[in-house]
Parts: structure tokens; C-alpha cells; sequence
């Protein structure tokens, strides 16, 4: 699972806050990494130019899951961290929805399993 962190020109994105995104999107990701082949996480201050207000930070985590078309979510929240702790929650739960509903779909099925055709040529 690789994953990738960008960040608007109102946060600074050094080394240190990469780290710290990446272990808590591994962290929260972890048990869907077979699944996961990139992360792709964005965080914006939305409201940068007026210096203040809640909820104005944004974290945007774009999932591409195989051979699926890529998922996301979106959390704004006063404060970095809890914007990121909350769409790794949201896409915990979009992840957790998506692959069980594929799985209830193969459970389900009332067609019959595919085997060997009844008009094969005799010889």
C-alpha cells in the first residue's frame, strides 16, 4: 500500500507531518492493505486567509482499491490531526461498505456455477 501526502501553500508539509499521516493512515488502513494499492490523502487550510474559524481544515484521502475504481471522503475539523482521524474513520467504514457488499453479492447469487456445457460435440 503506498501513500502519497499533499498539502495546500498553507500548511507547511516537512518531513515530520508526513510520517505522522502516513502511520495513522497505515495504522487505520492496515487490515485492507492487500486490497489498497495507493492512498493518495490531501489537506487544505480552507479558511487560511482569515486566520481562524471551525472546521477549516480539510483532509481529502482518495483510496484506489484493485481492481476497483478509486473511493474517497472528506472531513474538515479545527485542527489537522482530528481532520485526519476522522476521513481515516470515514474510509474505514466506505471500505469496510464497498468490500462486504461485493462479498454478500457472490454470496447471494441464485444463478448456477458455471460448469461444463451440456451441448459439448461428441465425437
Amino acid at each position: 500500500m503506498q501513500i502519497q501526502i499533499n498539502t495546500d501553500h498553507n500548511i507547511e508539509g516537512h518531513q515530520a507531518l508526513t510520517a505522522q499521516i502516513s502511520g495513522v493512515v497505515e495504522n487505520a488502513l492496515s487490515r485492507f492493505s492487500d486490497h489498497i494499492t495507493l492512498v493518495d490523502v490531501h489537506l487544505s487550510d480552507e479558511n487560511s486567509d482569515k486566520k481562524g474559524g471551525n472546521d477549516d481544515m480539510r483532509c481529502m484521502m482518495d483510496v484506489r482499491l484493485e481492481g476497483r475504481q478509486p473511493i474517497a471522503v472528506t472531513y474538515l475539523a479545527t485542527t489537522l490531526d482530528q481532520a485526519v482521524d476522522g476521513a481515516a474513520e470515514k474510509m474505514v467504514h466506505l471500505i469496510e461498505k464497498t468490500l462486504g457488499r461485493e462479498h454478500d453479492q457472490e454470496s447471494h447469487r441464485t444463478d448456477p456455477a458455471v460448469t461444463e456445457s451440456k451441448f459439448t460435440e461428441k465425437p
